[in-house]
């Protein structure tokens, strides 16, 4: 009770919507709609169907201004900063997509990212006023503690159910991320985002916006739980969405194929036997099958039982080779002699499957491709080898425990630290289906790092993949576990995690270096953070007869105070158009980037400097208008030689 009277004009809405849930948009009467219910005069301007909400032109507005941020390299927080191709990202997601995009477009293969899922509890980053301007907001996503901390407090914004623009707000927060993610993506390239029931409908409509209708892949249904507690039904599934930047385009080149469970174990253990027996198939299959035995049938390897005769080739199982049951009576009848018998073997009603010539090189292969029985009262059949078939389309409806992966975090960072994780083993599933060894992965909702987790693991094994993560570091509450255990930012969680998964892998591979790939392996990542330039930047919009000479005399130096070479250095790598690991090389005077295709100088100039810099022969050439300052003719020179040499050349 609140001591008030009634609110008639409350009540007498919760009574319209009873009986018209119709006519309410994200719990706002929608007075176009009642007209539309009780006139005789229906009329909608500009019918299409078409996704829209309050705010969306803002969306595109946010998406379209451009930042002057950059990124600040962060060696002290790093793990084989100058070898490591792996980045970790400390920042607001939007902004570090756009610093991204002129480096990293069409360079992403597989985008997999876990948002807010927008349940009524949810704060996350977005502008207080649909008119809130770009200022205000860098000022909000930028605002820091004493001790160089963004403050939680203003900067976020908790999406309670009772706001008039629940659903709205949310669309608005994903719509630019995701519209600047799809640049970022290869043209077979593929993102994944996870979600629930509050917004899977919103986000489908969405991204067939973002992406293309004609570019959905799938909505994958993953089971968390076996049961549930609700009054009506109990829900235990999330979903993800897959879309394609171009379908087309990822039929032709992605694998689309997942290991089926328990088959590596499966070979993996026939491998040992065949070393234990010394290649007797024998003896060999018969081992195979007293393991099956030891395992219940709720184990995945039990799934491969049949799997149970050996050869010189491998762990297979006898399979049909006849021909489908179609009517078709012209179906190959061949005879096939039985080896040991001499006879001809019984021939299936269908007749064969392949023709007579392809059976007789299966019968010449060594050893032969054709399973025989006994004697020739025994069908025939082709050999299936585990090892060419132990891959399976990946279903649109799987189970995957949601505990696990609350497990697997807190072994690295503590018990209640974070909540929620991604699943690791799902992740690698989701980045197995769609990527090869040397791909790049973005997850721009880093969250506890399960994803640069799951990277890494499976590089263990093979492979070279490499992840860009990007966080907010968003503080934890001093009340929270987090905080206890000596965390003050998501960010911080997700790094330490990183560095630890590296630690036990690095520990095992000491221990038992026979069970890792000797080939290319990446173990570190390269921290960088999310800052304003370190040049300066002309506000042709702040300048007034008052401050004019002010900022004129500022700008005799671009360069701000504060501003070390280093971090220099790679907010013009980014601004260049290369990437944050291009392998950078410093000689005396500049910085040569991407095997000299790109030269920086930041120290000194002069008449020998620039001649070297020329005969490195690079494609571009970038450096401080103030090392010229007092030489205008080696300026002019400067100009007109790289000019000559073909080279672009330009000052800061």
């Amino acid at each position: 009770m609140n001591g008030e009277s009634l609110n008639i004009e409350q009540d007498n809405l919760a009574k319209l919507k009873e009986q018209f849930p119709n006519l309410f948009t994200e719990g706002k009467l929608d007075w176009e709609k009642l007209k539309a219910t009780f006139s005789d005069d229906i009329n909608f301007a500009n019918e299409r169907y078409v996704l829209n909400w309050a705010g969306k032109s803002d969306a595109f507005k946010a998406l379209q201004v451009p930042t002057t941020a950059t990124l600040k390299p962060m060696p002290e927080e790093s793990v084989n900063f100058d070898t490591t191709e792996n980045i970790f990202i400390e920042g607001e997601n939007l902004e570090v997509l756009k610093v991204l995009q002129k480096s990293y477009y069409n360079k992403i293969k597989c985008i997999i990212i876990d948002p807010p899922y927008n349940t009524g509890s949810d704060s996350f980053i977005y502008p207080d006023s649909f008119k809130e301007n770009k200022a205000d907001y860098e000022k909000r996503i930028g605002d820091k503690d004493e001790e160089g901390y963004l403050m939680k407090e203003g900067m976020f914004r908790k999406n309670s159910k009772d706001s008039g623009h629940f659903h709205s707000n949310w669309l608005s927060m994903m719509y630019p991320r995701l519209f600047l993610a799809k640049n970022l993506l290869k043209v077979d390239g593929v993102i994944f985002v996870h979600i629930d029931d509050n917004e899977v409908h919103n986000l489908r409509m969405m991204m067939n916006e973002i992406f293309g209708e004609e570019n959905f892949v799938a909505e994958i249904i993953w089971q968390k739980s076996k049961k549930g507690d609700a009054k009506l039904i109990a829900t235990i599934h999330e979903y993800i969405l897959v879309f394609a930047k171009n379908k087309l385009y990822s039929i032709e080149k992605g694998i689309w194929r997942i290991k089926k469970d328990g088959a590596d174990e499966v070979l993996s253990q026939y491998d040992i036997f065949k070393k234990q027996f010394e290649n007797n198939h024998v003896l060999i299959s018969a081992a195979m099958q007293n393991w099956f035995k030891s395992f219940p049938k709720s184990d995945a390897r039990t799934n491969h039982k049949h799997y149970k005769y050996s050869d010189d080739r491998g762990l297979y199982f006898p399979d049909n080779f006849a021909g489908p049951d179609d009517g078709r009576t012209s179906r190959p009848r061949y005879d096939i002699i039985h080896p040991i018998t001499g006879k001809s073997c019984k021939k299936p009603s269908t007749g064969w499957r392949w023709d007579e010539k392809r059976t007789q090189e299966a019968l010449l292969a060594n050893p032969p491709l054709i399973h025989f029985g006994d004697d020739e009262t025994t069908i025939p059949c082709r050999k299936s080898y585990l090892k060419n078939i132990d891959s399976e389309p990946f279903a649109s409806v799987f189970y995957r425990d949601g505990r696990s992966a609350t497990l697997q975090v807190e072994e690295y960072v503590g018990k209640g630290v974070f909540n929620f994780p991604k699943n690791i083993e799902v992740l690698q599933d989701l980045i197995g289906l769609t990527t090869n060894d040397n791909d790049t992965i973005l997850d721009f909702f880093g969250g506890s790092g399960s994803t640069a987790h799951a990277v890494i693991d499976m590089n263990k094994e093979s492979g070279y993949r490499k992840f860009i993560i990007v966080q907010l570091p968003e503080i934890c509450e001093d009340s929270s576990k987090a905080f206890e255990a000596g965390y003050k930012t998501i960010a911080d969680i997700s790094k330490d995690r990183i560095r630890k998964v590296i630690k036990k892998i690095e520990k095992e591979k000491a221990e038992n270096p026979d069970m890792f790939d000797n080939g290319k392996q990446d173990f570190g990542f390269k921290v960088f953070k999310l800052t304003s330039s370190n040049f300066k930047i002309w506000r042709g919009n702040e300048v007034n007869e008052d401050n004019l000479v002010q900022q004129l005399e500022a700008f005799t130096d671009p360069v701000h105070a504060d501003s070390s070479l280093q971090n220099m250095l790679y907010e013009l790598i980014l601004k260049a158009g290369y990437q944050l690991t291009d392998k950078v090389e410093e000689t005396a005077n500049y910085y040569s980037i991407a095997e000299g295709q790109l030269i920086i100088a930041l120290k000194k100039l002069d008449k020998e400097i620039v001649a070297k810099i020329i005969a490195a022969n690079p494609k571009k050439v970038i450096t401080l208008d103030n090392l010229f300052v007092g030489n205008d003719q080696l300026k002019t020179n400067t100009v007109l030689q790289m000019k000559d040499a073909e080279i672009d050349f330009k000052t800061i």
